[in-house]
């Protein structure tokens, strides 16, 4: 199973800026990945491990702000396709190395 987070934090003010790096500092620290600005992804094993992710995300909101959790199975996730404008240099370098198979770091 996977959880997706995804938010949309103010940062106009100091303090709002501090709350936002907060929270992706807790979602990295937490076995988050990003998979884009504002977008993170966490594997669970299992929907009990999912709940409990689900109850942490709940204690460290921001007061402010639009976040919203999707919970989607292994499967759900390995069919998800990447689609890509222009290819930057770290993704030639991976594609070249790997087959062609497409590494994001």
């Amino acid at each position: 199973m996977w959880i997706m987070v995804f938010f949309d934090l103010p940062v106009g003010t100091k303090p709002q800026r501090r709350a936002a790096t907060r929270f992706r500092n807790y979602l990295l620290k937490d076995g988050y990945i990003m998979l884009q600005f504002s977008v993170y992804g966490r594997i669970c094993n299992g929907q009990e491990r999912v709940d409990k992710h689900l109850k942490r995300l709940q204690t460290v909101l921001p007061s402010n702000g639009n976040i919203r959790a999707l919970q989607v199975t292994d499967q759900q996730y390995g069919r998800m396709k990447i689609l890509l404008g222009e290819r930057d240099e770290n993704e030639e370098k991976d594609t070249k190395n790997n087959g062609g198979q497409l590494l994001l770091l």
